[in-house]
């Protein structure tokens, strides 16, 4: 007798689709690469000496440093042109913030499982990995500082420079995978030009600068 088809979602296991297999490939290439560019995720690591060094980098990148240092900016501030800017930068942060929260939520990636979880001031989506929060930070600060402050030229090098290392030195600390951090670089980068496109200023919130 004939034997019966199989099923098609057996087909499909038994004959997995070329996007599948590449896929899992680089799943499989980001984690093996990632884990070994953990050179500081312990005191035990290959670079373990230059811990305490990459957190002190990875509170530089954290959100509530420069969501009270733009705060404290913003009251402080007696420039109408200077409120402004540091208006927007703050709501680029929020922005910033809820963005990342909510695709943490959606995605749940695990964590690198060389991961120390002793990073400063988490919350609940911070067990997540995908995308990284430092990155998306990094890049959206990044492009908001150089288009809004006059800088000298060797400043705006090192604007870059803070940006990258911020990036890197969560792979090296173990906190995410490459993947995360590519992403979250692409995703601050496009967030600052939603910044731009919902620009604030006293003709289009009038209320907002009437209370600062």
């Amino acid at each position: 007798a004939a034997a019966a088809p199989l099923p098609e979602g057996d087909c499909m296991k038994l004959n997995p689709s070329f996007v599948g297999i590449a896929l899992s490939s680089l799943l499989a290439i980001d984690l093996w690469a990632s884990k070994r560019l953990g050179v500081c995720a312990g005191e035990g690591s290959a670079w373990g000496s230059a811990r305490p060094l990459m957190k002190v980098i990875e509170v530089s990148g954290h959100g509530i440093p420069w969501l009270l240092g733009t705060f404290y900016g913003l009251c402080q501030s007696d420039s109408s042109a200077a409120r402004e800017v540091l208006l927007n930068l703050l709501f680029a942060l929020l922005l910033d913030l809820v963005m990342v929260a909510v695709v943490k939520g959606l995605v749940k990636r695990p964590r690198p499982t060389h991961n120390k979880m002793d990073m400063f001031v988490t919350i609940s989506v911070d067990k997540y990995s995908f995308p990284s929060g430092h990155a998306t930070r990094a890049a959206l600060v990044c492009r908001f500082v150089l288009r809004h402050l006059v800088l000298a030229v060797p400043l705006r090098v090192l604007v870059v420079l803070w940006a990258l290392i911020v990036s890197v030195s969560r792979v090296m600390l173990g906190r995410h995978n490459m993947t995360d951090v590519l992403f979250g670089l692409v995703l601050g980068y496009a967030l600052y030009s939603v910044v731009e496109h919902c620009w604030l200023s006293p003709l289009n919130a009038p209320a907002l600068f009437a209370f600062w």
